[in-house]
């Protein structure tokens, strides 16, 4: 409970009050953190005294030589619980220190409680989310996951949708105010269950059990954004997966992870159920969409003139009169470069065929 560091970092908080000597001592009165650096790892009897008593000590000068490695001021109790875990003493006249006392002791009993929960904050987020991964790669659950599920009150009987938030270009773990701040942005529903994946990934899976529409969980996940871009200049997307049952979940984490590819180029939020083109492109390799490239629009790669051209007739919907808007051209001019397009490549943006061959090799460049 009361480990080194804290007892440092009592020390240094303490000293901000008062200039006196302080000292933190463990219950079998060793002192573990000291503003005199020398006295650290000694033995003191009146900590030990006040450890094994349960209430103040007051050390004056004629005590000093009854007792082990002490100075003349005042010991007390460091409570937690109801119990005694260390003694924080206070070196000096105890006529003027003593008033400083209680003080002292309630805010040292305040750091240790604040210390004391937020490691057992930690330990609930990383047993959450190695349980959650394993959980995502089970076909079917163990009894371990079981067990693991019971002791983090997580429901696998209700059905889920899977949400992966990616933060951008975040490179730092989030830190425990901002982790909080995350987990009571989703506290709507108690049987979600949010966890995080590394640094950059945040994984939400919302009870789906009861019907609860899309707009809903988009709503919700705006909000998120926007915290995020408000509250921590952080940018966020989203990738949604669909509906499944706690034994397929997995497949609403790959479909999450499938439109999260384009959330990310797009830079918002988007649901798998919308997804048509990209259910099949999303399964081809790097490898083979280089190739196309390659095989397409190759020719294009080095005039830059013709490939923002052609990039904006998608844009536009293959409006001639409004791609040529945009680009600040004359309808001729466009018309010249389609043909150039076409005598580059041998693909025709104006047959279909070849429309869709050219808008594919523009995706895969895009991504």
């Amino acid at each position: 409970m009361l480990q080194p560091e804290l007892a440092e970092k009592i020390v240094r908080e303490v000293q901000r009050l008062i200039s006196e000597e302080i000292i933190v001592v463990n219950t079998d009165g060793l002192i573990m953190a000291s503003t005199n650096q020398d006295r650290i790892g000694t033995f003191h009897e009146g900590a030990l005294l006040t450890s094994q008593q349960k209430k103040k000590l007051i050390i004056t000068e004629k005590d000093t030589p009854q007792l082990k490695g002490v100075k003349s001021g005042i010991n007390l109790p460091i409570f937690f619980q109801h119990d005694v875990i260390g003694v924080i003493g206070i070196t000096g006249d105890p006529e003027k220190v003593t008033p400083f006392g209680e003080i002292i002791r309630k805010m040292t009993e305040l750091l240790i409680s604040e210390n004391y929960y937020g490691e057992q904050f930690d330990y609930h987020s990383r047993a959450m989310e190695t349980f959650v991964l394993e959980w995502l790669q089970a076909k079917e659950p163990s009894s371990h996951l079981l067990e693991r599920a019971r002791a983090l009150t997580v429901n696998l009987e209700l059905s889920r949708t899977a949400v992966i938030i990616e933060l951008e270009q975040r490179a730092q773990p989030l830190s425990r105010d901002m982790w909080s701040s995350i987990l009571n942005s989703f506290s709507q529903n108690k049987n979600d269950v949010v966890t995080r994946s590394g640094n950059e990934r945040i994984i939400v899976l919302i009870d789906c059990s009861a019907p609860v529409q899309p707009p809903s969980i988009k709503h919700r996940l705006e909000q998120f954004l926007r915290l995020m871009k408000n509250s921590f200049e952080i940018s966020a997307y989203a990738g949604v997966g669909q509906c499944a049952a706690s034994s397929n979940l997995h497949h609403s984490y790959a479909q999450a992870e499938r439109a999260l590819k384009l959330a990310r180029r797009n830079r918002g939020i988007i649901f798998d159920e919308e997804l048509i083109l990209e259910m099949v492109t999303g399964e081809l390799t790097s490898e083979i969409k280089a190739e196309y490239i390659q095989r397409s629009i190759a020719p294009l790669l080095t005039e830059k003139e013709l490939l923002e051209t052609l990039v904006e007739l998608f844009k536009q919907n293959h409006s001639l009169k409004n791609t040529a808007q945009v680009l600040h051209i004359h309808i001729n001019t466009l018309h010249y470069r389609l043909k150039k397009i076409e005598d580059l490549t041998h693909l025709n943006p104006n047959r279909i065929h070849d429309l869709f061959c050219l808008y594919l090799a523009v995706l895969f460049l895009d991504e």
